[in-house]
């Protein structure tokens, strides 16, 4: 379990790190211009199986809790008003589908999770729940889902949709949701499935309820069309801090992501998701909040300092520039290189809204946000920070931003595939480990056990999906 408990004495036990690893099937993920590194493989091999086995495997190594992999439609398009900074840079281009490799990664591993990015935007819920329910059947429960509502105008335009305004997809994204817990929690009994040759019944019809779901944005009648999987609802994930974004995060998610370059920036965010959860019934310690963390770990401090110059020869500050300006949603090729960008700068609806919060911060851990440090900044590790030394600073800075900003844990970024993974693996977590804040080996169980301890796959009592299970739900 990841809560804290007492020690003996009443001293409370240091608060437990989980830690997933964050890729995604494309080659510059977050930090931008890396692929060029003779030692980096996101630009030639992740359209090899092996890639993924591998990388499935060094992270079971480590314990680490996850996999999550992001995703996304369309091109940041925004700087220069076109694509073409984002393709030559390979800023999150080309991009392949995170779902694919699931299941030949879950054959090399026994514990690792493995959560995806997938839209409520642009698929129908009824497709997306038997996709799920089946990776969490092949997964034996490691399965996990990062719902996003998609925001950039390119991608709705690639895909053929309007771009719903952002408060709006939030709503949507609210129907899809229980939409989705009819079908998974509620449309088979436990013991529907009978398998009895004897009988000569496989399922039982008397133990399926038919979803008669007629709402604003949905409409379906039927019963979901695969039988319950470990997990039933997948463990889910969700990323938007917008008053919104929080207000669906603390209804429906189960682990929040956010990311910032300084934990002060987290630590009001964090405050207020506890908050509202609080105030929706949940507790507010189960929902899990994880920030983006990119480390260049050294065995010594002069040995990561060359492999952090080693990186910056090589960034993209033009890639992170292109990566930021849609993010934000102005074009920052407008701007003089040494000009602050503000908050009232952004008009759009087509952004990240945590992303135009952090303009707002004006801390001495993080420079003026002016285009030229944007570029170098987000070239190397995206919107969240850089930690950079070794095992014993890099634990030290964790530690830190655990305290400061109340996280529970970090996507752990790269800057070289799958370098920046086996340092992890090799160096922090032994030291994670031998500060007590870390998983003991070998750990078993479903994502969400994992999460939140044995006999736990289901989801909590106190978890919106609760009420749509098949003993209490009933359509009329």
């Amino acid at each position: 379990m990841t809560d804290t408990a007492p020690q003996a004495g009443g001293t409370p036990a240091k608060k437990r790190i989980l830690l997933n690893g964050f890729d995604m099937f494309t080659v510059g993920h977050l930090s931008f211009g890396q692929w060029k590194h003779p030692n980096d493989r996101a630009a030639t091999k992740r359209r090899d199986l092996s890639y993924w086995t591998n990388l499935a495997k060094i992270l079971e190594k480590g314990d680490f809790n996850a996999l999550f992999l992001a995703d996304s439609y369309g091109l940041y398009d925004t700087y220069q008003g076109k694509g073409d900074t984002a393709i030559r840079e390979a800023t999150q281009f080309p991009m392949g589908d995170p779902s694919i490799p699931i299941t030949a990664m879950a054959t090399v591993t026994k514990n690792l999770g493995f959560a995806i990015t997938t839209s409520t935007s642009y698929e129908a819920p009824y497709v997306v729940a038997k996709r799920f329910s089946t990776l969490d059947h092949l997964t034996g429960g490691r399965f996990g889902w990062n719902i996003v509502t998609s925001w950039k105008a390119s991608a709705s335009k690639a895909v053929g949709l309007p771009l719903v305004e952002h408060d709006k997809r939030y709503e949507i994204a609210d129907e899809y949701l229980r939409v989705l817990y009819k079908l998974w929690e509620g449309s088979w009994s436990d013991s529907a499935l009978q398998e009895n040759p004897q009988s000569g019944i496989y399922t039982d019809p008397s133990q399926i309820k038919f979803v008669h779901h007629h709402g604003e944005h949905f409409n379906i009648d039927g019963p979901h069309i695969l039988d319950p999987s470990p997990q039933r609802t997948p463990f889910l994930f969700q990323a938007g801090t917008s008053p919104a974004g929080i207000a669906f995060g603390v209804k429906h998610a189960e682990g929040i992501f956010v990311s910032a370059p300084s934990p002060h920036i987290l630590a009001p965010r964090i405050k207020i998701i506890r908050e509202e959860a609080k105030n929706t019934g949940r507790d507010p310690q189960s929902v899990k909040v994880f920030a983006i963390f990119t480390p260049i770990l050294g065995k010594t401090e002069e040995e990561a300092q060359g492999k952090y110059q080693e990186a910056l020869d090589l960034a993209s500050a033009e890639g992170g520039l292109a990566f930021y300006s849609s993010n934000i949603g102005i074009d920052l090729s407008k701007f003089d290189l040494d000009t602050e960008i503000k908050p009232e700068d952004v008009h759009v609806d087509a952004r990240v809204h945590s992303s135009i919060n952090t303009l707002s911060y004006h801390g001495a851990d993080v420079p003026k946000w002016t285009p030229r440090n944007i570029g170098k900044i987000i070239s190397i590790g995206g919107n969240g920070p850089v930690a950079v030394g070794t095992p014993e600073k890099v634990a030290d800075i964790m530690e830190d931003w655990i305290r400061v900003a109340d996280l529970d844990g970090f996507n752990i970024g790269y800057v070289w595939t799958p370098g920046t993974f086996e340092d992890v693996v090799e160096l922090l977590v032994p030291e994670l480990r031998r500060r007590g804040v870390y998983a003991p080996k070998g750990e078993t169980g479903t994502m969400r056990e994992r999460v939140y301890g044995p006999g736990q796959s289901r989801v909590r009592d106190d978890h919106t999906a609760a009420q749509y299970r098949y003993e209490v739900y009933n359509e009329d």
